[in-house]
């Protein structure tokens, strides 16, 4: 990743790695729930499920660029949280891609619609094998 010229590459792997796995809770684990009257109930992580340890990858290579100069800004930095929070977005384009091709197995064909958060449930409905039909006519 370009950081410019970083001042503590572990202190920006150790950034770039927890703004990964935040944008990686938001695309599959923050369901927002709402009243019947609009208003947000899930405000804040104690009102909703965030990444653990056990939701990490255990394996995340992280690279930073070397002698990538930012003349524009102070000690040549560059933004290090936002990028990585919205490349975790290819983990919502991974499980949509795994949903199509058990929808395919499953003979179910055409383009459908994944929305963030892929939960758990969303994933299984999307997928919609003989045991989600089961569940949804019965």
């Amino acid at each position: 990743m370009d950081v410019g010229r970083s001042l503590n590459p572990a202190i920006d792997i150790g950034q770039i790695g927890g703004g990964f796995v935040q944008g990686y809770g938001m695309f599959t684990m923050k369901k927002p729930l709402h009243t019947p009257s609009g208003q947000l109930l899930t405000v804040g992580p104690g009102a909703y499920k965030i990444p653990g340890f056990g939701d990490c990858p255990r394996q995340f290579n992280v690279h930073l660029l070397r002698n990538s100069e930012n003349d524009k800004a102070i000690y040549s930095f560059k933004g290090i949280g936002e990028p990585p929070f919205f490349l975790s977005a290819s983990v919502l384009v991974a499980i949509k891609s795994a949903v199509g091709s058990a929808r395919t197995e499953s003979g179910i064909f055409g383009p459908f619609r994944m929305d963030a958060p892929a939960t758990a449930e969303r994933i299984r409905i999307a997928c919609g094998d003989k045991f989600v039909k089961q569940c949804v006519e019965g």
